[in-house]
């Protein structure tokens, strides 16, 4: 079975996001069950230099964009067991300030979509399936039912596509079907690529593969609701008994705290003196006052609306007048980015906001941390709280999407759950949450214990996940 990822982005090249992370290790799972899984990305000018150097070039090729025929390199290389094939055009692709959000990501990812399907003879091994990942890969369906589904070589390639985040949709103007897809009016209509006057990729690939998955089952139900559909949920009601909740897993070779040489000491679920050393040794290197005993409640994430960041600023001063430390960390508006670090300047021996992104810093933080706060308006997955399970930081959860799916509620009377929820979106029932928490630690050191070796017990990596798109592989094949 040989299954061919499209995606955008993969670890180790290129993270700007969790699909990184997906591309980067499910396809080596899939390899152990025996899937010939293989990946095809752009070529981005900044895939670091030690990646460049050991791509091997395949061959050059034309793909039409339009009306006209643009240059195709297809380089190679295999890392961790896993070929990677990566589109080369330094007109789309190499750019020096960042990877999405130009004024033509509609033309550079159109010519991605055809490149792929181009590209296909000229790789090592004629895919059955075509895996195409949130909406830059969305034409792919469309333009193989339009342009090569007569061709002999293409006779038989299956086409399955994962939806990440429904919110960005990568929509453009209708003037792109024509310009750069070379498709006819026969394909913009309501059931179709057409989305509110223009063209939708995402809605491409939800409406023209033969089988649609998300990354979670919760999310995948919540996204035919008019309140998570970003208005497409129309659309995935019709397809609702060909799509797929699939929860994320995580590398646990990358992720491991036994392991990782991003920590100060490294440890187990038994061992929590030295989870105690990564708590004192992060409290001194942030600047908070070096204390065992207080609680850490950390924050990783990007700082936007959709990650509940109004919440947690809607009751800061009262966060913070409970007996603990927050730190966060990452990037996003810059109103909440300035909020942070206000909260830091007015109560530096109990706040710290760490205003970038450090992936080393990250790991340091999860394995320092007791609770980990993510309380998400919507979470199609969530890695970060699979994350804090592996390291033994407690999650407190907003009960949305893979977040409900992976983190059971902690029943004090019967001993159950990894962590503490809430279900409304709300900031004082967030607020107590965190309460109930703190008061947990406190107060019953023997429970917390068991807690966290509880969340280090539960396993999260891609081995269950994979099953099921084996699975998924299989039915396509067999029709």
């Amino acid at each position: 079975m040989n299954v061919l990822f499209a995606a955008s982005e993969a670890v180790p090249f290129l993270k700007t996001g969790g699909l990184a992370d997906v591309i980067g290790a499910l396809p080596k799972e899939l390899k152990k069950q025996g899937v010939n899984a293989q990946v095809i990305l752009p070529n981005y000018g900044n895939i670091p230099k030690q990646f460049k150097e050991k791509m091997v070039h395949k061959t050059s090729i034309t793909v039409p964009v339009g009306w006209r025929n643009q240059f195709c390199g297809i380089e190679c290389l295999e890392h961790d067991g896993i070929i990677f094939y990566f589109i080369d055009n330094e007109y789309y692709f190499k750019r020096d300030d960042g990877v999405y959000g130009f004024y033509d990501d509609g033309e550079r990812y159109a010519y991605f979509c055809r490149a792929v399907l181009e590209a296909l003879p000229h790789l090592n091994e004629k895919p059955d399936i075509i895996h195409c990942h949130e909406w830059q890969t969305g034409m792919i369906s469309v333009l193989m039912k339009a342009h090569y589904r007569n061709r002999p070589y293409y006779q038989g390639i299956k086409t399955m596509f994962t939806i990440h985040n429904l919110r960005y949709q990568g929509v453009f103007p209708k003037g792109i079907l024509h310009d750069l897809l070379d498709l006819s009016e026969l394909y913009y209509h309501a059931n179709g690529l057409e989305f509110y006057g223009n063209v939708s990729f995402m809605k491409a690939g939800i409406v023209y593969s033969e089988i649609v998955t998300t990354v979670s089952p919760t999310y995948a139900q919540e996204i035919q609701t008019p309140y998570y559909g970003e208005k497409l949920d129309g659309v995935l009601r019709k397809r609702g008994h060909e799509l797929h909740g699939i929860v994320n897993g995580v590398d646990y070779d990358l992720y491991n705290p036994e392991t990782d040489p991003n920590l100060y000491s490294n440890y187990t679920k038994y061992s929590s003196e030295e989870k105690r050393v990564n708590k004192l040794a992060l409290q001194e290197s942030i600047g908070l006052p070096v204390d065992e005993m207080k609680p850490l409640l950390a924050v990783i994430t990007r700082l936007t609306d959709q990650k509940g960041i109004d919440l947690i600023l809607h009751v800061l001063h009262d966060i913070l007048n409970i007996d603990l430390q927050l730190i966060v960390l990452g990037t996003g508006d810059r109103e909440y980015e300035n909020s942070l670090k206000e909260a830091e300047w007015q109560c530096p021996d109990k706040c710290s906001a760490q205003i970038y992104f450090d992936e080393g810093l990250a790991r340091q933080i999860y394995a320092a941390s007791d609770l980990f706060l993510m309380p998400s308006q919507f979470e199609p997955c969530g890695i970060s709280q699979l994350l804090a399970l592996r390291y033994g930081s407690v999650p407190i959860i907003r009960e949305t999407g893979g977040l409900k799916d992976t983190v059971q509620p902690y029943n004090k009377y019967t001993n159950e759950g990894v962590g503490f929820s809430f279900t409304n979106y709300n900031a004082h029932d967030m607020l107590y949450t965190i309460e109930q928490a703190v008061e947990l630690y406190y107060q019953d050191k023997v429970a917390w214990s068991d807690l966290v070796c509880k969340a280090m017990s539960k396993d999260f990596s891609w081995n269950a996940s994979s099953e099921q798109y084996k699975e998924i592989y299989r039915s396509l094949i067999k029709e």
